[in-house]
């Protein structure tokens, strides 16, 4: 039996039940697809429901206001992500009259839509022959086979991709680019594979050679920068306070945030008063006090953002004041929202 009848039976008898499975629709499929990316299916899930229950077409999801989708991504992380879903979704109405191009080469074209993305709403909704990889694909290729050219290197990309076109089922491939995928996030697992019941065991090179937590080999390109945050939570006596829309094109996009002293290193609450003309205007000086006692970590795929919020409560009337109590109202970073679940005035 070949490699990919083995992953199609494995599927038919382990594959999860998940909404975008019981459909072609492509809005759906693009949906779900574009959700997952960087994200785990049952972190990825609850957002899907809520914005298919919130956009039922592409249409609605156009005609929506881009805050609206970006409270609704709240917590879900790149958020680069949920601006080029809106972007897309308007293209999808006004150049393509509400229907998603059946190609793969009219949806890469796509804001967002990458080769992996035009690949899996090509095969599964459009039964286009193209072969999808995403990590799920490139693990359990790479393990299979024994491949040890680096996954994220232009030359381990297209070795991929070639090997993926090689072996996939033309003729089923709806179902095994889904299946190679699920088998590769339930079965062919990053970590601790149970490799002594994989249908794939008699001939992966991996287990055979024992190189199974050795492959996929990745590059290690990622250099971590530092930045030092210092968030200035303004409350006057009407208990209104500030949040500033972040702009440009760095993290967090269009999201609000309270006003922000970003140094070159950790600060004191003495080098903190010297700068919070710098960020915005008070005529009095506030009361200060610091609400978290250490750094709050937050930990971004290229950045460690260290945190501290800082409290200032002022008789100057903020004139762009909003109720605390509204706060909730706004689409933040995580960071923030979670600041603001715990903080009580």
């Amino acid at each position: 039996m070949i490699f990919s009848q083995k992953i199609l039976i494995w599927y038919a008898k382990n594959k999860r039940t998940l909404p975008w499975r019981r459909t072609k629709d492509p809005y759906r499929i693009w949906l779900s697809e574009i959700m997952l990316q960087q994200t785990r299916v049952a972190q990825g899930l609850p957002y899907y429901l809520r914005f298919t229950e919130q956009f039922p077409t592409v249409q609605d999801l156009a005609n929506a206001p881009e805050e609206r989708i970006l409270k609704l991504w709240q917590g879900l992380g790149y958020y680069s992500r949920a601006r080029n879903l809106h972007a897309t979704a308007k293209t999808i109405v006004t150049d393509y009259e509400g229907k998603f191009p059946d190609t793969y080469k009219e949806l890469k074209k796509l804001k967002g839509v990458g080769d992996y993305t035009a690949s899996a709403i090509a095969s599964i909704c459009f039964d286009q022959p193209e072969p999808v990889v995403d990590g799920n694909v490139f693990r359990v290729l790479s393990r299979y086979y024994g491949v040890g050219i680096p996954i994220n290197s232009g030359k381990g990309a297209d070795y991929f991709k070639k090997l993926a076109r090689e072996v996939m089922d033309v003729d089923n491939i709806r179902d095994y680019n889904q299946a190679i995928m699920e088998f590769g996030a339930i079965q062919c697992a990053p970590k601790n594979p149970n490799c002594g019941i994989c249908p794939l065991k008699n001939g992966c090179v991996a287990l055979q050679k024992n190189k199974v937590n050795q492959l996929p080999v990745k590059l290690n390109k990622t250099k971590v920068r530092n930045r030092y945050f210092n968030y200035l939570v303004v409350i006057d006596s009407s208990n209104k306070t500030v949040l500033k829309q972040r702009e440009g094109k760095g993290i967090w996009q269009n999201l609000w945030e309270f006003p922000l002293l970003e140094t070159k290193k950790k600060i004191d609450q003495k080098e903190l008063e010297a700068g919070i003309k710098e960020v915005i205007s008070i005529n009095d000086s506030p009361e200060i006090y610091q609400f978290n006692t250490n750094d709050i970590i937050h930990k971004l795929s290229h950045q460690h953002l260290h945190t501290k919020f800082w409290i200032l409560k002022t008789d100057t009337a903020l004139k762009e004041g909003i109720q605390l109590g509204t706060l909730d109202q706004y689409p933040v970073p995580v960071l923030i929202a979670d600041f603001i679940k715990t903080f009580k005035i």
